[in-house]
């Protein structure tokens, strides 16, 4: 553990302008339950090349928190580390200002508001590389726009996986999460007329987002034969192969994302290698990807953020020292939408 402790120490040196500043963070320094995050003082992170340090005001839940936290599947291990974590501080989605940028840097100075994903969001500073980053939408508080940048991403890059056009019917499984939340409006603000899969007390979120219709998944089944579907965006990870398909049009797509109920060695993505291998010897197109926090995705989103097309479905804020119960929240399912730690300034823009 002291030699792991060490390594963490020289990976986050501190500011060479600050040589003995340090920084609040939510850490875990094993994996495991909630338990194991605690509110700790670390060294401010060092910035490198083509990287930028966000001096954070909010940062957003995900489920790749929890994978993080607690280090399952454990396939994810050999990116984030196969005995501990290599950062012991938690957190991607950010929202902040800029206090430093590396000498490689060009989009970004001091001073500008940033929203995006970065190493290590549940801190008071966070280095992030400028192709993960975009100007804050103007019309967004901090933790308004801590609340988009995985979800959303990964929710416009799923509906561009399934090949999205105007006039398709649409079922978004999941559709009271992160991902669910934007795929639902993205899918509506594209022309396609959406069906929202959720529990009984999220359907009056999914038809606020914009859902043409509800399915309760506690009492009705989405693969029943009554009604079938153009596309299915399925992020809860629990349907069989066969239960999708038996929900698709005879030329439709399902694209497979997330995977809480894979088992613990690769998760969810047995089912959806099995999807691909499936692919080319049906006529339905079965298919996944992974989302990934770009540039280019964020500015798009800003632009839908800025004119009103999107907006972030935010349950409630916890305050940084209130991690664990925000990741436990997460967790149970109680959280509608998203959830975000806010580091300073509640509510302020």
């Amino acid at each position: 553990m002291a030699s792991e402790r060490q390594s963490v120490t020289a990976r986050t040196s501190a500011d060479p302008a600050e040589p003995h500043a340090t920084m609040r963070a939510a850490v875990r320094e094993e994996y495991g339950s909630a338990d194991v995050v605690r509110l700790a003082s670390l060294p401010r992170p060092a910035v490198g090349d083509g990287e930028v340090l966000v001096e954070m005001r909010a940062a957003g839940l995900d489920r790749g928190v929890v994978h993080l936290m607690t280090g399952l599947p454990y396939l994810g291990r050999l990116a984030f580390g196969v005995r501990r974590p290599r950062n012991p501080v938690l957190g991607m989605d950010l929202a902040g200002t800029v206090v430093a940028v590396g000498p490689k840097v060009t989009r970004f100075a001091v001073g500008d508001e940033v929203y995006g994903a970065g190493n290590g969001s549940f801190a008071e500073y966070a280095v992030a590389t400028e192709k993960q980053l975009a100007r804050k939408p103007v019309n967004l508080t901090f933790a308004q726009a801590a609340a988009v940048p995985v979800s959303a991403c990964t929710a416009l890059q799923g509906l561009a996986a399934g090949r999205l056009a105007a006039g398709q019917e649409v079922l978004v499984i999941g559709a009271s999460g992160g991902v669910g939340g934007y795929a639902v409006q993205l899918a509506k603000a594209a022309g396609a007329e959406v069906t929202g899969v959720a529990s009984t007390a999220k359907l009056d979120l999914v038809r606020a987002l914009g859902a043409d219709h509800v399915l309760d998944y506690t009492r009705e089944d989405f693969a029943d034969g009554r009604d079938r579907w153009d596309l299915i965006l399925d992020i809860a990870g629990n349907p069989t192969i066969s239960r999708l398909r038996r929900a698709l049009t005879p030329a439709g797509t399902a694209v497979l994302t997330g995977g809480e109920e894979g088992g613990s060695l690769t998760g969810g993505m047995g089912r959806q290698l099995a999807a691909l291998a499936l692919s080319p010897f049906v006529r339905q197109r079965l298919t996944m990807f992974l989302g990934l926090v770009r540039a280019e995705t964020l500015e798009r989103l800003t632009a839908l953020l800025e004119a009103g097309t999107v907006t972030p479905s935010l349950d409630r804020t916890y305050p940084l020292d209130q991690a664990t119960e925000a990741i436990r929240a997460l967790e149970t399912g109680r959280v509608r939408g998203k959830a975000v730690i806010e580091i300073r300034d509640a509510g302020s823009r």
